[in-house]
């Protein structure tokens, strides 16, 4: 009997230390690996909370009303994955406590079990409170390495932090100017026929110039700080996806049927626009076709696409001729980010594309609410 509870006590001392282990390079490679690396361990975490805010903001609600509730899930998600790694820890070292007699000690008389006087101890090192004392010789290195690692995680959620949120001011400043732009939420229609009214069409370059950037640290961003996802932008109309949806479909209408000099930036902005999307899909296991063909179909009809041109047309914006070419070409662009931008939208529940609204409000071309000669001044 004896042999058999030294060897029990051996595989709970062995499992204390493997779940410290595991917790901490959860920890370390959600806040400090400068990569993307989808850690079970924190997932979990994250993915119960998401299913509960999910539930509190159901779909029969308004959007308003759930677009603010969900703002409060990327914080909310960061405070508890740190009080998580903190009771992994706690119990892990409570774990290898018991393993090594922390009240078994048949001379000292309390009205604890063994684990409940190792939790104490454990939550005492862990915290720093010091309110227990280890009753094994040889403990108090124990208890300073877990007084470490406590402060060692609060110490890197901190640090995090500053990160996130400069990351995430970056982010917006694009996605608010954008309002300004192609309306809200983003409308490639109304950005071409602006640009055509305003600045002309030649004036795209410089805009697919400041896009491109934003689409690399995108991709770097929110695969390495991957809350950033889940962080809402300051108005319930805004969302990172659906301008990356729009800045990439304006770039492939412009290549595809507006009858313009060939901007070799548009290409460049699209390719890393959906590049960007795909990875940060593939962080979160999105299913979808890394090599798909110029004919497969999107969620984008050949009827949503000539309502489009139809109301460029009528703006004045010039088109190419040969519709049909048009149409191949725009969707052999769409079809490289049709599905992870889709499926973006549904996982961080992004307010509808331009392309879901009612035709009759969809393609609405930026009609001055106020006239007079200071509008497009004040536009522009």
């Amino acid at each position: 009997m004896e042999l058999l509870e030294a060897l029990v006590r051996v595989a709970v001392g062995l499992a204390g230390v493997a779940l410290v282990a595991r917790t901490m390079l959860a920890a370390l490679r959600s806040l400090l690996l400068p990569r993307g690396a989808n850690d079970r361990v924190s997932r979990f975490l994250f993915l119960v909370v998401r299913r509960t805010f999910g539930w509190v903001a159901g779909p029969e609600r308004p959007y308003a009303l759930r677009d603010r509730i969900l703002a409060y899930y990327g914080p909310v998600s960061l405070l508890l994955v740190l009080i998580f790694w903190l009771f992994l820890v706690m119990l892990g070292y409570a774990l290898i406590y018991w393993a090594i007699g922390v009240g078994s000690d048949p001379a000292r008389v309390t009205d604890v079990s063994p684990i409940v006087e190792a939790l104490r101890l454990s939550g005492s090192s862990l915290l720093t409170l010091g309110f227990a004392a280890p009753s094994v010789p040889g403990t108090t290195f124990l208890v300073f390495s877990e007084a470490t690692l406590g402060l060692i995680l609060v110490a890197m959620l901190i640090s995090y932090l500053p990160t996130i949120y400069g990351a995430f001011s970056r982010r917006e400043l694009l996605v608010n100017l954008l309002e300004v732009r192609a309306d809200s939420p983003p409308s490639a229609v109304v950005m071409l026929t602006r640009f055509q009214r305003l600045h002309g069409l030649d004036a795209l370059h410089a805009m697919w110039e400041q896009w491109e950037p934003w689409f690399s640290e995108l991709e770097e961003t929110h695969t390495s700080l991957p809350i950033l996802v889940f962080y809402r932008s300051q108005q319930a109309n805004h969302s990172w996806v659906n301008a990356a949806g729009a800045i990439m479909d304006t770039a492939a209408l412009a290549r595809s049927a507006v009858d313009m000099p060939l901007d070799v930036q548009a290409d460049l902005t699209i390719r890393a626009g959906y590049l960007a999307v795909r990875r940060i899909a593939d962080y979160f296991n999105v299913a979808y076709d890394h090599s798909p063909r110029q004919d497969d179909p999107t969620s984008i009809s050949r009827a949503q696409f000539e309502a489009a041109c139809a109301v460029l047309e009528a703006a004045g914006v010039p088109l190419k001729q040969d519709r049909n070419q048009a149409w191949l070409d725009f969707n052999g662009w769409r079809v490289n980010y049709d599905a992870p931008l889709r499926a973006l939208e549904r996982i961080t529940l992004a307010p509808p594309s331009w392309w879901e609204r009612p035709m009759a409000s969809a393609y609405v071309t930026d009609e001055p609410v106020v006239g007079g000669a200071g509008t497009e001044a004040a536009e522009a």
